[in-house]
Parts: C-alpha cells; structure tokens; sequence
C-alpha cells in the first residue's frame, strides 16, 4: 500500500513538472499612474540611483548595503546592492533618452540568479506626467515553477504600483 502512494505521489510531481516545463518563461509586468509634475522634475528620480532610495518599494525602509560606480545620472552608472529582504544583485543605466526613458539591466543574484531589463518612462499628459514601470525577461524553469505557484502578476505589479505612489506623494509634496 506504501509503495502504491509513493508511486502515485511521485507520478503526480513527475506530471506537475512536466506541465511547469511546457509553461513560457517570458514575463512581463507593467503599471503607470499619474504625477502632477513636468517630467523635469521626475526624471532625476528615475535616473539617479541615490534619489531613487528615495521612493523605490524595494530600498524604502529596507536595510541594505549598496556601493555606486559610474557617472550618477548616465549611461554605464549602476549600484550594487544587498543582502536584504530584497534580495542582492546589481542593477546598471544601459540607456537614457533625457525627460522620457530610462533603460536599465537588473541581475538579481539572490534570492534567485536571473537577468532582466527595466524600463522607466515618462510621458506628459494633460493632467501631469504619465511614469510607466516595466520589467520584463526570461525567468527560467525556476521563474516557470514561481509563476505556476504564485501570482507574480500580482505580487509584482503590486510593488510596482506603491512605487509609483511612493513617487507621486514625493514628487508632488514637493510643489
């Protein structure tokens, strides 16, 4: 009877990884929201690392040790950062269009290895100016398994919408 269990239970794992392998590995999460403010007044917040401590859901209140290289600000700049709740890993500025996107490369190196890009953008509109957060990239069978698990749509979208509050309340208790 022990045997007949056993077998059926690892049967059934065997079947669940096999369904997990088939998923698609690709993400991505996005979300935006409106800030009263020019994109002039935003754009160092998106572009320097340092002001983004300032309303990032992944630094702000979190203990972490972080270590700056490259020209704040510009093309080649990144910070490494962790351990934390967060995570570790190192994130780097590939390109800028000045007031409007920012492109960045995330290696995650903890809690999970994994390599994604990162877009900010800004786009003025007649309330404000829209700030869009996107994260997309290859999670792997380890990022097939998390997906069949729990909602990182979710999860994620979810933390990138308190960031986007965190930097409306920053920016327009600013005015």
């Amino acid at each position: 009877m022990l045997i007949k269990i056993i077998g059926t239970i690892t049967v059934a794992i065997i079947l669940f990884l096999g369904y997990v392998s088939t998923r698609n590995d690709y993400f991505k999460y996005e979300r935006s929201g409106i800030i009263n403010a020019t994109p002039e007044k935003i754009f160092p917040y998106i572009s320097q690392f340092k002001l983004g401590s300032e309303w990032s859901p992944y630094e702000k209140g979190i203990e972490m040790q972080k270590k700056y290289g490259g020209t704040e600000g510009a093309v080649g700049s990144w910070m490494e950062f962790g351990p934390s709740q967060s995570g570790s890993g190192k994130i780097e500025i590939l390109e800028i269009e000045p007031m409007k996107m920012v492109k960045l490369n995330l290696h995650m190196t903890a809690p999970f290895e994994g390599t994604n890009t990162v877009y900010y953008y800004l786009s003025p509109e007649q309330q404000g100016t829209r700030f869009t957060w996107i994260m997309e990239g290859h999670g792997g069978f380890m990022g097939k398994l998390m997906t069949t698990l729990i909602d990182c749509e979710k999860m994620v979208g979810g933390q990138f919408s308190d960031g986007i509050n965190n930097l409306k309340t920053l920016i327009e208790s600013q005015k």
